[in-house]
């Protein structure tokens, strides 16, 4: 008798040898729309802002963008600086980062020169403070965070807050410094600001003069009265965007609208 070939034999195996079947039924598994990235944040009272993202603009952006491709109605539609030159940019083809603190120095000098223009009672020491006649301000130290190269054409803004309320007989204040490029909707650098006060006449550090600790204290009052009420209106933002998640696209008959492309 020939020996039995490989195939024969399992195909003898396979008639002599009852197949069980599963006792575990198969059950299909639904296709989930994937979700983009979202802004996480509590629903207890801290402000919005404390925990968000450095993007949760551009993610709010990107989150509509998908309900839009799903398919929404009228109703949820509804719902849905400075100049750069190109001088600015180097060899590699992005704005020199010099520039950026350059940028900063500028914004910081409009930024003293407005407290000038808001308290006429004290608008020569407001300008005395940006010559060496008397107090004024030397910048100690910056620290700049880049996050991306920006490139011409853009525009900037420059957005200046004072990180503590000042305390009598303190002798310097730090700035935290927002760089916004117009072009891209986003920080292009973030720096930290450590500004001292000088005396040119004694060539001495000084404490900060009264009339500047009261027209501090009240800036930093209207930053904290600020931030209450935009963190309240990110809230409010970050809401209506998940309703319109949950009407378009994040629904069990979600169907992603291609257009004329999807037509037969």
């Amino acid at each position: 008798m020939r020996p039995l070939t490989t195939r024969a034999a399992l195909l003898r195996s396979s008639k002599s040898t009852p197949t069980i079947p599963s006792q575990r039924a198969h059950v299909p598994v639904p296709r989930r729309v994937p979700r983009p990235p979202q802004c996480r944040f509590s629903s207890t009272q801290a402000p919005a802002t404390e925990k968000l993202s450095p993007r949760w603009l551009s993610d709010v952006r990107a989150r509509i963008g998908k309900c839009i491709m799903f398919g929404i109605n009228d109703a949820q539609t509804s719902e849905a600086g400075q100049e750069v030159v190109w001088g600015e940019m180097d060899s590699m083809g992005h704005v020199n980062n010099v520039m950026y603190n350059r940028y900063a120095e500028s914004a910081r000098v409009n930024w003293t020169l407005n407290f000038a223009a808001m308290d006429p009672g004290h608008k020569k020491e407001w300008l005395e403070l940006m010559s060496p006649k008397s107090i004024g301000l030397i910048l100690r130290s910056i620290k700049t965070d880049y996050k991306f190269p920006m490139k011409w054409p853009d525009r900037i803004t420059v957005l200046y807050k004072l990180r503590k309320k000042p305390e009598q007989g303190s002798d310097h204040f730090i700035l935290d410094v927002l760089i916004l490029s117009e072009a891209q909707r986003r920080a292009a650098a973030r720096c930290v600001e450590d500004i001292v006060v000088y005396d040119y006449r004694t060539a001495k550090k000084s404490p900060l003069p009264p009339f500047m600790i009261d027209r501090f204290k009240q800036t930093f009052e209207l930053q904290e009265a600020a931030k209450e009420k935009n963190s309240a209106r990110v809230r409010t933002l970050l809401d209506r965007v998940r309703e319109l998640e949950k009407g378009s696209w994040d629904r069990a008959d979600a169907v992603e609208d291609f257009g004329s492309a999807g037509k037969p």
